[in-house]
């Protein structure tokens, strides 16, 4: 049989989660200097950073190179920026650690940001002072990035504010860290891919992830019927009944999926016609293969950093689709009031209680080299979340 072969870490020359740009992108070298007063914010990037035992007003998570996190990540103090008259101070609230802020810090990752940067690229945080020209947020405001790279990491920081989004306080902390990143991107492949319908049935792997909680919620929401595969692990019915919780309809390991018996259990359950993918490897072949003929195969990771594989017969005899899908690119393609309706289509599934943050860890940001060694682990199905 003959087969077609694409890697996310072949495309773009790296180990990447996600999948999307086949040319890495270097971030305006702003944000390395954001800190900075104005006059001060021409001089080069290293100058922005202090590691000065003194105590000072900022606190933030900076790596000058890449490779591993826990090596390479540290607390240093820094200078906080004058606020001009477009700029915003804010005082950041939690921001996660997500898999796309390791690869970053890696440097396998399609968007990286001047070196040194400060790390994360998701989180909350509460508007200080704003500048005269700002008629957006006021103070007391919740807002959230608009785009990755701003660097989330750290106590507080100036940003412009076209580089920030205003969310409802109302909505619970870790809802508003987690918002920008995962359930957007459960539901934009949730609804830009298929036209699904009410009692459709959707498959995905790595269920347990953000985003893979976020499916089951949004897809319960509408009406969806999600069959989540696992990788088999010691607390495995203790993940089934959580994910079980949030709405997932069945709950199937990786080993389950394989089976002959998997044939039976689709002459109840209709087969889907999108599967979510962010595994790669063996997970995704099985994925393909329980698709309905003319369904769609939706990869946004690639954790197993091995190649998607789909047999010829696939794509000729069952027409299959294979997509793939990165949120930054999607906002680059889309403006920045699409971004904002969407946050708050969000919002309003969070305060209806059919959307929840993750399972979350919170960690003090002087303890993040345990954060970090947790993000890192296999079966760890709790995020990290810094707060500050």
């Amino acid at each position: 049989m003959t087969y077609l072969a694409a890697s996310v870490s072949e495309l773009t020359g790296g180990n990447m989660w996600v999948c999307g740009a086949l040319c890495r992108t270097r971030a305006p070298a702003q944000l390395g200097q954001r800190l900075l007063p104005e006059s001060r914010r021409r001089r080069p990037a290293s100058a922005s950073f202090s590691a000065s035992a003194e105590p000072s007003r900022v606190r933030a998570l900076v790596y000058g190179h890449h490779g591993d996190p826990a090596k390479v990540v540290e607390l240093k103090n820094l200078e906080l920026a004058a606020v001009g008259g477009s700029d915003v101070h804010v005082k950041m609230l939690a921001a996660p650690i997500n898999p796309s802020d390791i690869n970053m810090i890696q440097g396998n990752y399609g968007l990286l940001p001047q070196l040194p940067a400060v790390g994360g690229n998701e989180g909350v945080g509460q508007v200080v002072a704003v500048g005269s020209g700002v008629t957006g947020v006021k103070p007391g405001d919740w807002v959230i990035p608009a785009n990755p790279g701003l660097g989330t990491w750290r106590t507080e920081a100036v940003f412009g504010e076209e580089e920030l989004i205003t969310v409802p306080s109302d909505i619970p902390l870790q809802s508003a860290a987690t918002l920008g990143v995962n359930p957007c991107t459960a539901y934009r492949m949730l609804v830009d891919f298929e036209r699904l319908r009410p009692g459709d049935s959707i498959i995905q792997n790595a269920s347990n992830s953000g985003v893979g909680q976020a499916v089951i919620q949004i897809a319960a929401a509408r009406g969806l019927r999600t069959i989540n595969v696992l990788r088999d692990r010691p607390d495995l019915q203790k993940l089934t009944d959580r994910l079980k919780n949030l709405g997932a309809n069945h709950v199937v390991t990786e080993e389950e999926l394989r089976k002959p018996e998997m044939k039976s259990f689709f002459k109840d359950v209709p087969q889907p016609r999108l599967a979510l993918n962010c595994v790669g490897g063996k997970s995704s072949t099985e994925l393909l293969r329980h698709l309905a003929p003319g369904g769609t195969m939706v990869t946004y990771g690639g954790m197993a950093k091995q190649p998607v594989i789909a047999s010829v017969s696939q794509l000729i005899f069952k027409d299959l689709k294979l997509r793939g899908f990165w949120l930054s690119q999607w906002k680059k393609d889309h403006s920045p009031d699409q971004f904002k309706e969407l946050i708050l289509t969000l919002c309003d599934l969070i305060r209806q209680g059919q959307l929840t943050a993750p399972a979350c860890s919170e960690v003090p940001l002087q303890d993040y080299l345990c954060a970090l060694e947790a993000s890192t682990q296999p079966f760890v199905s709790s995020k990290q979340i810094l707060t500050m």
